[in-house]
């Protein structure tokens, strides 16, 4: 009898001890529990706020682009309407537009481009014009490109030639923006580039040679009248 007694003793302190083990375990899981909860509710609420904010500085960002595309399109439209205007109508709205964006492209003043077209046109800005007869040849579309001379502009900016494209008034703007940036390049100013543009390289040298300088009337034409546009800057 107090054997058994001894025994039923033995398991009630284990089972005391088993009970009082599981009650602190389980009391520890449910402040860890918790804690993980309020924590995961902290960070919840960071994320939110961080959702929050780049919402705002996303739509901040989409509200400059916008505004910025906004601007720079009328800003181009304002300098097309400018070109049209001048020409009395007989220079496209499209061609005025593509020439300034291009003029943007390549960081030239598309009023040293419009004038250059309207003294090589003789201010009729026909995509048609064949030049006259010269001992080099003649020149033809609105940039008056010689087939000895445009073939190697389009294959410099990678774009195909043909006599053909010489006609197309955008291929035409576009070949004279390669040359323009090529002259521009290779001699540093507009009175050497402008000039080597109407009277070849080689007629450039022979010009300095017998005037000292490469301030031709056709250089001078192009840079004055370009600066009659307020927002001309880039012709010295």
């Amino acid at each position: 009898m107090h054997q058994q007694h001894s025994q039923l003793f033995k398991q009630l302190i284990v089972f005391i001890c088993i009970s009082t083990i599981f009650t602190v375990i389980s009391f520890s899981y449910l402040q860890e529990n918790k804690r993980l909860v309020s924590q995961n509710s902290h960070l919840d609420a960071q994320n939110q706020k961080l959702t929050i904010e780049n919402d705002y500085l996303n739509s901040e960002q989409l509200l400059d682009a916008k505004k910025n595309s906004y601007y720079a399109w009328t800003n181009v439209n304002e300098k097309a309407n400018k070109l049209v205007k001048d020409s009395d109508g007989k220079f496209k709205k499209s061609w005025a537009i593509y020439l300034v964006q291009e003029a943007k492209s390549f960081d030239i003043s598309p009023y040293i481009a419009y004038e250059l077209l309207k003294v090589e046109t003789g201010n009729t800005f026909d995509p048609d014009l064949v030049g006259p007869k010269t001992k080099y040849g003649k020149a033809y579309g609105m940039g008056q490109f010689m087939k000895n001379t445009a073939p190697w502009i389009a294959e410099m900016s990678g774009i195909p030639y043909s006599e053909k494209l010489l006609f197309n008034p955008y291929y035409s703007i576009h070949l004279t923006f390669v040359y323009l940036d090529f002259l521009k390049k290779e001699y540093g100013d507009w009175d050497k580039a402008l000039t080597a543009y109407h009277r070849g390289i080689g007629g450039l040298e022979n010009y300095m040679d017998k005037n000292g300088n490469a301030k031709s009337w056709y250089s001078r034409e192009i840079k004055n009248n370009a600066k009659d546009y307020k927002q001309f800057t880039s012709a010295k």
